[in-house]
């Protein structure tokens, strides 16, 4: 039977389990559970080498050497990157501060101009 305990977990953490999480339709919590998871599967796994995976996120090795197991791993923490870097991103701020238009899709797939002080 499964249990909780409460426990201090970094903050920052936490912050990237939220953006993480939203993305895969988890909890803060339920991401933090599911990081755990694949940490303790990675510890566990005599087939797997933490400094090849390591290798493979410093761009030092190719993603193509590793076993099946181990691209999984780097997979996953591929996507926490992306959704890390996804939840940061604001090219609607960044454009309307350089003072440049864009254009994006409405909720009827029209295309509207953005930052032109002419759209709503």
């Amino acid at each position: 039977m499964s249990h909780t305990m409460p426990m201090r977990i970094d903050g920052d953490l936490v912050d990237a389990a939220k953006a993480v999480g939203a993305v895969s339709s988890r909890s803060a919590t339920q991401q933090l559970s599911h990081w755990a998871r694949i940490g303790r599967e990675l510890e566990a796994s005599p087939g797997t080498s933490q400094r090849d995976i390591q290798r493979v996120l410093a761009g030092e090795a190719a993603y193509d050497e590793l076993g099946e197991r181990a691209q999984a791993i780097v997979r996953a923490v591929w996507d926490e990157e992306m959704a890390k870097r996804l939840a940061r991103l604001d090219l609607a701020a960044e454009f309307t501060a350089a003072g440049r238009s864009w254009t994006e899709a409405d909720e009827q797939g029209n295309a509207v101009v953005r930052g032109d002080n002419t759209s709503v």
